[in-house]
């Protein structure tokens, strides 16, 4: 009897011990899908100083991760402005940091290159944006282009955006649209996919429609919304998916200002540095959009600064 006892003891310390772990990844499981974010949104507000215009106003916010996306505008794998290309080459690495982090902590990450559906047909996450029911609250408009909304006719806006915002050398320039005719692509619009410096996870969805990206949203119960990639003052703000939109919809919503760039060329008004360019269309997002945040409150060093930006701080 003794053998067979003991052979019963074992069994049942292995299995304890099996129970014991599974609970551990339980706890851990449910401890993932409650983790929590301090963010710090910053807006700028109206000074009760007349003289000063707007000041900077810091908002403290805990925010669920379960109840967070996080949007990717349109990182694309090439453009048709050299610069920004390289640009994106430049931010991408920080960029899929910060969607490894989010998407460990359980927040939603919604790719969306702009016009590369076909290269994502088939794919999991192109599925599961297809596949998510439509929301109850569809907004009317969701799916449009949104070029301005209300609160912004308090302010002027920027910057001159109306030569398209290329900043390349014009001798450079004309060399990469000859380079990307040798590759097959369209020297105008050479996307066809996202830069594969950021991982798509089999978690996330794939869509570049308003309405779908609106029926995730509400599918996933999601109330913070964190839009990243380019550009700020076009694609960021004006796509069905972008700022303006979630904004006016009624989402919590920012732009994550040190991870994305602008289309500004500084030889337009108002002749200022490109980046600087870029801060000021964060500026009047913050004033009349919505409020901004950093990388680094989710990876917990310090935001991320392009090569040869003079901007002290973000």
């Amino acid at each position: 009897m003794y053998p067979i006892i003991s052979k019963l003891r074992r069994k049942s310390y292995r299995l304890a011990l099996l129970a014991g772990a599974s609970l551990l990844i339980l706890m851990t499981h449910v401890q993932a899908a409650s983790s929590a974010f301090d963010m710090t949104l910053r807006e700028r507000v109206k000074s009760s100083d007349t003289n000063s215009g707007y000041q900077i106003n810091n908002i403290q916010q805990t925010w669920n991760s379960r109840e967070t996306a996080v949007i990717v505008c349109d990182m694309w794998d090439l453009h048709h402005c050299k610069n920004a290309v390289t640009r994106v080459g430049e931010m991408s690495p920080r960029m899929n940091e910060v969607l490894i982090k989010a998407r460990k902590a359980g927040v939603l990450i919604i790719h969306s290159p702009s016009s590369c559906m076909d290269f994502y047909e088939g794919h999991p996450g192109r599925l599961k944006a297809k596949n998510a029911p439509t929301a109850p609250n569809l907004p009317e408009d969701i799916g449009a282009w949104c070029y301005v909304i209300p609160e912004e006719e308090q302010g002027v806006y920027p910057i001159d955006q109306s030569d398209g915002g290329e900043d390349d050398d014009p001798v450079e320039h004309a060399a990469w649209a000859k380079y990307l005719e040798s590759i097959g692509r369209n020297p105008r619009a050479p996307w066809i996919r996202q830069v594969d410096t950021l991982q798509i996870d089999s978690s996330d969805a794939i869509t570049d429609d308003g309405k779908e990206v609106w029926n995730l949203l509400e599918q996933h119960k999601i109330k913070n919304v964190i839009l990243l990639g380019v550009h700020t003052n076009m694609c960021v703000l004006g796509r069905p998916f972008g700022l303006r939109q979630m904004a006016k919809n009624g989402k919590n919503v920012v732009l994550m200002r040190d991870m994305t760039d602008t289309m500004y060329n500084p030889k337009m008004w108002p002749y200022v540095d490109h980046f600087q360019g870029t801060e000021l269309i964060v500026e009047h997002i913050e004033k009349y959009v919505c409020p901004t945040v950093t990388s680094d409150q989710l990876l917990g060093d310090k935001p991320f600064h392009f090569k040869g930006d003079p901007r002290a701080g973000l």
